[in-house]
């Protein structure tokens, strides 16, 4: 690897080495390799074939070395590795010639590594000498030594990838930094692994890609301000370049935009000014509005003007009730403006004293209770 990352060191996702499998050794074939041997073991000895105790611990032995061999490295080729190493294991032990006692061990991890179990969820794709044979289904399924092998299996379910375009200029010449997430799934295992080498990589770099080209293709404000129309554009982008591969793109969805910190501090005082030319507007409209209902009234009052004086009374009563106590002073004018003496302001006068003595009756009443 630090060959290759030397020789092109121009290519940013070099090819990571991973070890081919034939087939799946998992703890389910370990069960079925452990159930074999005992059960061929049990028959040896039913039918009057038994072994010895040494044969039968390099029996166990043998299983259990070629099991190891072959679970961490599951190749055909490996298969006759483990399989050797497992008879070695067995004469080291017993020292035995039984040609039954080396025949249960072969058979044992020669069946359970045929023996395969897919998953709900799970599809694998076949191939019969090298060729596509067809695409595995959930459920226990055998495959031929040395002729089959599961190219790769795939999940199937809706799958989440996250991403992101760092610091990349928009359409208006600002840097942002975007993360995103991106809801996937394959719907076609035979094209997602034959026609691409490692769809996760693929669906993720032309994420990253499809997302920096959205982002130089629009403003700012459409950005931030328009993201879900955004997100259903890079859907749309995305799945007809992933639909070839058997992929379908569900949804992309916006986590994070992130700005400059002095281009953010602008934003907040424009913000903040734009509010406050709302309010002042709001201000003013409403100031306008008291002045036209104000306008209206002193017409009403020029034609009554026993309607002024009562408001004009209910003002100073307003005033003394509320005042508890304090001294108010009022020009001598606006007494003489109320013309008290008038029968319209005598009776106001003795409505408004009414008034003022029930309230200090039941106040009174309060204070005695």
């Amino acid at each position: 690897m630090n060959f290759l990352k030397k020789r092109y060191t121009r290519i940013k996702n070099l090819p990571s080495f991973h070890l081919e499998k034939d087939f799946i050794f998992n703890t389910f074939s370990l069960l079925v390799l452990i159930i074999l041997a005992v059960a061929a073991v049990t028959v040896f000895e039913l039918t009057g074939l038994g072994f010895t105790d040494l044969e039968l611990q390099g029996i166990t032995l043998a299983v259990v070395v070629s099991g190891i061999i072959i679970a961490l490295v599951s190749i055909w080729n490996m298969l006759l590795f483990a399989l050797l190493a497992g008879w070695i294991v067995l004469f080291q032990v017993s020292a035995t010639m039984d040609p039954l006692a080396y025949l249960i061990p072969a058979l044992a991890l020669m069946l359970s590594s045929t023996t395969q179990l897919m998953y709900h969820w799970d599809k694998a794709v076949i191939l019969r000498m090298g060729k596509f044979k067809r695409v595995q289904e959930a459920g226990l399924f055998f495959l031929i030594p040395f002729v089959d092998r599961i190219a790769n299996k795939v999940d199937t379910r809706i799958r989440v990838t996250d991403f992101s375009a760092e610091r990349t200029l928009s359409m208006d010449n600002v840097p942002v930094h975007i993360d995103a997430i991106c809801f996937w799934m394959i719907w076609d295992p035979q094209k997602a692994i034959l026609e691409v080498e490692n769809f996760l990589e693929a669906v993720t770099l032309s994420a990253q890609t499809a997302l920096r080209d959205s982002i130089g293709s629009h403003d700012l404000n459409t950005l931030l301000s328009k993201r879900d129309e955004v997100g259903k554009e890079l859907q749309r982008i995305l799945d007809a370049k992933t639909n070839p591969w058997g992929i379908t793109i569900l949804s992309v969805e916006f986590t994070d935009i992130i700005i400059p910190k002095e281009l953010e501090d602008i934003m907040s005082r424009k913000a903040q000014a734009f509010r406050e030319k709302q309010a002042r507007e709001i201000l003013g409209d409403a100031e306008i509005s008291v002045a036209e209902k104000m306008t209206r009234a002193n017409e009403f009052y020029r034609e009554n003007p026993q309607a002024f004086q009562l408001r004009a009374m209910n003002m100073v009563y307003d005033g003394l009730r509320q005042s508890k106590g304090s001294i108010m002073l009022m020009p001598s004018s606006a007494i003489e403006s109320m013309d008290l003496g008038s029968p319209a302001g005598l009776a106001a006068l003795q409505k408004l004293q009414n008034q003022k003595n029930e309230e200090e009756q039941v106040g009174g009443e309060n204070d005695s209770d």
